[in-house]
């Protein structure tokens, strides 16, 4: 994944040789939450499940044997190219330790920081609603409701 511009200070110099290190040499090109092989097309259906081609079976979202699709689930497959990022557990990028970093493909390093991003949509709603308050005044009784209901629904 890229880095943002505004996240270049906190990573160090070596960031590129460190994640190829974690994704390459450590992991050996594979995803260290589901399996999948790194500059790969695979076969995905929207549950996880992917088609590994080395093994010839279907895999769940974390890389166990899974049954086979059905009629109606094969119509909802789609193809996803497998690219690898070097991720951090602690959502830190100033800790680069080894056992810090893992190597994930898009799909899990997305379901790893699902939380972090959630929270950062929050503060952005909220930002969104004090610039508001400030420029335009009280919000009209829908507005309101809407902002209560997707709360209520992000506080889940």
């Amino acid at each position: 994944m890229p880095i943002k511009p505004e996240m270049r200070g906190f990573y160090p110099e070596n960031w590129q040789e460190i994640s190829r290190r974690i994704r390459f040499e450590r992991a050996a090109g594979i995803c260290q939450g589901c399996g999948r092989p790194h500059g790969v097309t695979v076969r995905c259906l929207p549950d996880g499940r992917w088609f590994d081609p080395a093994r010839r079976t279907w895999r769940n979202g974390r890389g166990r044997p899974a049954r086979w699709p059905d009629l109606v689930e094969t119509a909802q497959m789609r193809h996803t190219r497998v690219v690898l990022a070097a991720a951090h557990l602690d959502h830190d990028p100033r800790n680069n330790r080894m056992r810090n970093l893992k190597s994930l493909c898009q799909r899990c390093h997305m379901i790893h920081d699902r939380s972090h991003h959630l929270a950062q949509r929050r503060l952005t709603y909220l930002l969104r609603r004090a610039l508001g308050d400030l420029f335009l005044g009280p919000y009209s009784v829908c507005f309101a409701l809407q902002m209560h209901r997707s709360a209520v629904f992000y506080s889940r």
